[in-house]
């Protein structure tokens, strides 16, 4: 075991002292050495209820014959960081967690990980670790928020961001907005939502990095406390069984993951995490990239409309069979023959898979899309890529031509909105927001909310930042190059025709090349002064097309 590097022999006495210290007996010190890494948190409603479910994995752990150590990460919550200084650590703190993880592990020789993550970056980021590390581990993710109910409908989070472009344009009171935003958000758990979050924990199960019908078991129910139990009896089966997470994630495995995501037309922010995370497996042949998402968009149908596209929520989901009863509907159209933490190959796990809605989970004959729910965009205005979450777009937006209204931060474009100065058929442009531009790739989910609740229709909005999972309708994001790295978004001035095509998957200006030169040899890039940390990872983080991973 590897812990045995700090319990046995003599030169280990000092070490075996300290771990006696905290409580370690004789009899445990030939067990494995589990970690449990909980990123509880008592101002993120995702992770509210961590030490509950820490409590249950430990439980499992030490019935299964290790021992349990558990450590913290940190949290943000998106929706409190979002629109202020704070949303530029959201992303950048995937890295942190990622480091922390690797580091206790390594520090003090885990034989093994339960990671127990919930919101946005933590999800990835716990898994970035697990597979840098490549020992024994299994994920417990924390599961969605019910949703609220308001005037006899579910509503969400977004639901409340919309409202204030509603309570803005009088098309709602500022009484129904308090009742809302009492409403929205009743407890525990990631946002209701198909969300960032929740599209997350969707990739983790399939992957094969969580059991079964975890994505979906809801933050207050009994089965994510069961689930819980199992995790953690589960990860000394596999320490016996040497299977680490390499031999899981594997590229059959994201792809796999990937589909799922397109099936259910998830966040966009898993074109960053589902490349940064294959990053690490790069030396174990796992090769990801937006070509890939393009590539299996053409395959995969649309087959569920969660919040933010349609009015079902992750509940409705669960109800309907979870991932498992997802996967069974394009089992043909993926590789199930892929290993997953239960020991067992994904083919196995959902032998007895049922969907139990057909209209939450739509069969093959009868999907909302034909193709999946992301689609990444090219052209002269994004060569590497850009990314739009086509399956929450309405068909009368998938083509649109207009003038670029150019803002060259979130904030200033915010002001615009709630200014109505925006107009119908306009092409929202908001650069300098990406990862070295920012820094930090803020979401941009006040102004979309602003504009979706203001009721102005044939707008869309383009950026080199990224938008939250709960985003709907014609926004592109992940512009790559970036306008920070002289990509063409810094050419682009007020009332340049902009051309969006996400039926041929294009975005483009009609600039010629020439032009777009010529004016980025003249541009002035907007001075930014950042502290901490943040200027550090301003110089190491690489292209969104890249995953916005630190290198």
């Amino acid at each position: 075991m590897r812990s045995d590097s700090i319990k046995k022999g003599l030169q280990r006495a000092p070490h075996r002292s300290l771990l006696r210290a905290c409580g370690v007996t004789d009899e445990e010190m030939d067990k494995p050495f589990i970690g449990v890494a909980n990123s509880f948190t008592d101002i993120v409603p995702g992770h509210i209820h961590l030490n509950e479910v820490s409590k249950a994995v430990k439980l499992g752990v030490s019935h299964a014959g290790g021992v349990p150590f558990e450590f913290n990460t940190m949290a943000i919550c998106d929706g409190i960081a979002m629109n202020h200084e704070g949303m530029r650590y959201s992303l950048a703190s995937r890295e942190i967690i990622a480091d922390t993880v690797e580091s206790m592990a390594q520090a003090h020789q885990l034989d093994g990980l339960v990671c127990i993550p919930t919101c946005d970056k933590v999800v990835p980021g716990m898994l970035m670790a697990a597979a840098r590390l490549d020992i024994p581990s299994i994920f417990v993710t924390g599961g969605p928020m019910k949703p609220g109910k308001f005037k006899g409908k579910s509503v969400d989070l977004i639901d409340v961001y919309e409202g204030v472009g509603a309570v803005s344009s009088g098309k709602m009171t500022l009484e129904e907005i308090d009742e809302l935003e009492r409403c929205a958000c009743p407890g525990a758990g990631s946002c209701a939502g198909l969300f960032t979050a929740n599209t997350m924990a969707c990739v983790t199960e399939v992957l094969g990095m969580s059991l079964p019908y975890c994505a979906t078991a809801h933050a207050v129910d009994a089965k994510k406390m069961r689930i819980a139990r199992e995790s953690g009896a589960k990860i000394i089966e596999l320490i016996n069984k040497n299977i680490t997470p390499s031999k899981i994630m594997t590229q059959n495995a994201f792809e796999n993951a990937i589909a799922a995501d397109l099936a259910l037309g998830g966040s966009t922010n898993t074109t960053l995490h589902i490349p940064a995370i294959a990053s690490e497996l790069e030396e174990k042949g796992v090769n990801i990239g937006l070509d890939t998402f393009n590539k299996l968009s053409k395959e995969i149908p649309h087959i569920t409309k969660l919040s933010p596209a349609g009015e079902y929520t992750m509940l409705d989901l669960d109800r309907a069979g979870g991932l498992p009863g997802v996967l069974k509907v394009i089992e043909d159209k993926i590789n199930t023959e892929t290993m997953t933490c239960t020991g067992k190959t994904l083919k196995e796990n959902i032998k007895d898979a049922k969907v139990l809605n057909n209209d939450v989970i739509r069969p093959l004959d009868n999907p909302i899309h034909k193709e999946g729910g992301l689609a990444i965009l090219k052209g002269n205005l994004a060569p590497r890529g850009s990314v739009v979450k086509v399956g929450a777009v309405d068909e009368d937006m998938m083509t649109h031509s207009g003038p670029a209204r150019v803002f060259d931060s979130e904030d200033e474009c915010v002001s615009a909105v709630f200014n109505n100065e925006i107009q119908e058929g306009d092409v929202v442009v908001i650069r300098y927001e990406g990862p070295k531009g920012g820094p930090g790739m803020r979401e941009m989910l006040n102004p979309t909310s602003a504009i979706s609740g203001m009721g102005i229709k044939s707008v869309a909005l383009i950026t080199d930042g990224r938008f939250s999972g709960g985003t709907r309708g014609p926004c592109i994001g992940h512009v790559s190059p970036e306008a920070m790295a002289g990509g063409p978004l810094a050419a682009i001035g007020n009332g340049d025709i902009i051309k969006i095509d996400m039926v041929n998957r294009k975005l483009e200006v009609e600039l010629e090349d020439e032009e777009i030169n010529k004016r980025l040899q003249n541009i002035s890039m907007p001075v930014k002064e950042v502290k901490g940390w943040l200027s550090r990872y301003r110089k190491l983080a690489s292209s969104a097309d890249k995953g916005a991973i630190l290198r």
